[in-house]
């Protein structure tokens, strides 16, 4: 009863702490690259403009990947990301099993100058919608 009794009293401090958080929220959610469907992932590949940046572990990756991905597992990409600096020019599309890591790795790659968006849902996302996985590799 207190609890709400505050929230009824202070309803603008609530009110401007509940802003402040969901900008929190949203400015990180940015800085971690913009979440994108598989519908515009697909046209950013076609354009040309993309390249998808799997972070799956190796086997997995080979059991199924988008078309002219690369592999970089998320335990390697601390130490194997200087190998992505000639895709500088181009958009980096982070995807992972469902997307539990891309968070971290598109922090990273931004921090390193890099433009980066994530896919949303993960791979499995893209399964789900009956999409081709190209095998091995």
């Amino acid at each position: 009863m207190n609890f709400l009794n505050f929230v009824m009293q202070e309803w603008l401090l609530v009110g401007g702490l509940a802003a402040l958080i969901m900008v929190y929220s949203w400015s990180e959610r940015i800085k971690s690259g913009l979440p994108i469907s598989t519908h515009e992932l697909t046209i950013l590949l076609n354009l040309e403009k993309a390249i998808v940046l799997d972070i799956r572990a190796t086997a997995e990756f080979k059991m199924g990947h988008l078309v002219d991905a690369v592999n970089i597992p998320y335990e390697k990409i601390n130490s194997d990301l200087s190998s992505l600096d000639k895709y500088k020019t181009k958009i980096i599309i982070v995807a992972d099993k469902m997307g539990q890591h891309s968070g971290h790795v598109g922090r990273l790659l931004a921090k390193q100058g890099f433009d980066v968006r994530r896919l949303s849902g993960g791979i499995s996302e893209w399964q789900n919608q009956n999409l081709p996985l190209i095998k091995g590799k």
